[in-house]
């Protein structure tokens, strides 16, 4: 098929053209500027926070041990079998981000998410060096000279280092902080830390310095998502068309109060124009709110020509109504009630979680063998998990069978009786091959079931319940 003369040679795609975020001042910047302080305080001090555990045991405060199979949270520690609280958290921090979207748009977007928040801190950095965006847009257009490429070595060194200090901390959550501080500067740290802190370098340097709104844009899926967690009372920033069209100079008297300055578009650091509505790149970063609210004050205009509104309001705005704004409603409700509920959850399952665990596992060959005295035994594999950091000794017998004989199957010392005495070592897990013998006539036909109790002084019995083994059916 032969090519169309108007599009012959043409892209089907646009070209990138590379965003200059003017820098603005205002409630939001601020707002920004705090959000960001305190993420990245948290992202990078929170490994050199201390919590003393004893004698053996790592300090670090929050720590997710992927070697020893354990999550510290100050005063927690979480084994591999408890995977449903790192569960539930994700839940809750799913549910959350639905709710404030559901509330507020891509509030997590604008503030809080790493890719901003990084951003945010790589732009900072090249203000400071190349200066504010006039600045910038002019150096990019030079041609290369010692001042511009001393300019650029010096803002790409800083990202880099950065970058590094980020892949050092994000390592430090996984393993302890100040030892792999020192490691690194003995050059003494283990390949695979070297090999994620690299990893996460680059990463950083490329998504937070170079490819920036690119991330937001075409990367992530949370722009494509949110659409579908928006209604028409959700808050998001909107430009007020019926008060800002059409738009004209400030000296025309048939214009709306948009003066069309760019101001808006100049500090949006996606690129956008948010008077062409809101759009997939937005992120709800409300800086345009600042610019566009400084240059009504200059020009003696009203503010909240671009505001954070729902659609709601914005059409009760237009029509000369005060506007309202409705939090509560279906959907919102609706999260709200599940994050309470998985909370709760979470919280009746951290109050009743027991630090001594105990599995019983039927031997599956034989089910059952017959001994001297007319008797049958059936054995068990008892796997107690010990998450205390001292010795647990446990009682074991069986209820309602005061006729079963237990024993520990290669123990010699400890003779078999109605109680077996056993041993649990700290911090870890310990097996034991439990047998139990029946008079034949006691042991009834087919399965039956036995309910194990497990006692220490002090605590609740833990009862474990299984099934005894004869031959017959019942």
């Amino acid at each position: 098929m032969a090519e169309h003369p108007a599009t012959a040679g043409a892209s089907l795609y646009e070209a990138h053209r590379k965003v200059y975020p003017k820098a603005v001042t205002g409630i939001f910047r601020r707002l920004k500027w705090t959000v960001m302080g305190i993420c990245l305080a948290f992202f990078y001090l929170m490994p050199l926070l201390r919590w003393h555990r004893g004698e053996g045991v790592p300090d670090q405060a929050i720590l997710i041990d992927l070697a020893g199979r354990r999550v510290y949270l100050f005063g927690l520690e979480f084994w591999p079998q408890e995977i449903y609280f790192v569960t539930g958290v994700m839940v809750l921090a799913m549910l959350a981000l639905f709710l404030a979207t559901a509330l507020f748009g891509r509030v997590w977007c604008g503030y809080a998410c790493p890719q901003t928040v990084w951003t945010d801190l790589f732009v900072m950095v090249e203000r400071w060096i190349e200066g504010d965006r006039a600045e910038r847009m002019r150096l990019d257009k030079a041609p290369w000279s010692l001042s511009k490429l001393r300019k650029k070595a010096v803002k790409h060194g800083l990202w880099l280092a950065i970058a590094a200090a980020s892949g050092c901390a994000f390592v430090g959550w996984y393993t302890d902080a100040p030892t792999l501080t020192r490691q690194l500067l003995l050059f003494k740290a283990p390949m695979s830390d070297v090999g994620f802190i690299a990893l996460l370098t680059s990463t950083t340097y490329l998504l937070g310095g170079l490819a920036r709104e690119q991330v937001c844009t075409y990367m992530c899926p949370w722009p494509r998502i949110q659409t579908a967690l928006l209604d028409e009372h959700s808050r998001v920033v909107s430009y007020q068309a019926w008060r800002g069209e059409p738009r004209g100079k400030l000296a025309d008297e048939n214009a709306g109060d948009c003066i069309d300055c760019m101001a808006c578009v100049q500090v949006c650091p996606t690129g956008i124009d948010i008077r062409d509505g809101h759009q997939l790149q937005c992120i709800d970063c409300s800086l345009c709110v600042d610019a566009c609210d400084a240059m009504m004050g200059k020009v003696g205009r009203d503010r909240g020509l671009i505001r954070w509104e729902s659609f709601t309001g914005q059409r009760q705005r237009a029509a000369g109504l005060p506007a309202e704004w409705r939090p509560v409603r279906a959907r919102t409700a609706l999260y709200a009630v599940i994050i309470l509920a998985v909370t709760a959850a979470m919280m009746i399952g951290l109050v009743m979680r027991r630090p001594v665990r105990v599995d019983v596992l039927h031997d599956r060959q034989p089910l059952f063998v017959a001994i001297s005295g007319d008797r049958l035994r059936n054995g068990y594999v008892l796997k107690i998990s010990n998450q205390t950091r001292r010795e647990q000794t446990l009682h074991l017998h069986a209820e309602a069978q005061p006729d079963m004989v237990l024993a520990i199957a290669g123990d010699q010392e400890q003779a078999g009786g109605a109680t077996l005495i056993l041993k649990a070592g700290p911090d870890g897990q310990t097996s034991y091959h439990i047998t139990a013998a029946l008079p034949r006539d006691k042991a009834g036909a087919g399965s039956s079931p036995v309910t194990f109790i497990l006692s220490r002084p002090g605590e609740a019995d833990i009862p474990i319940t299984d099934h005894f083994f004869a031959p017959g059916t019942k």
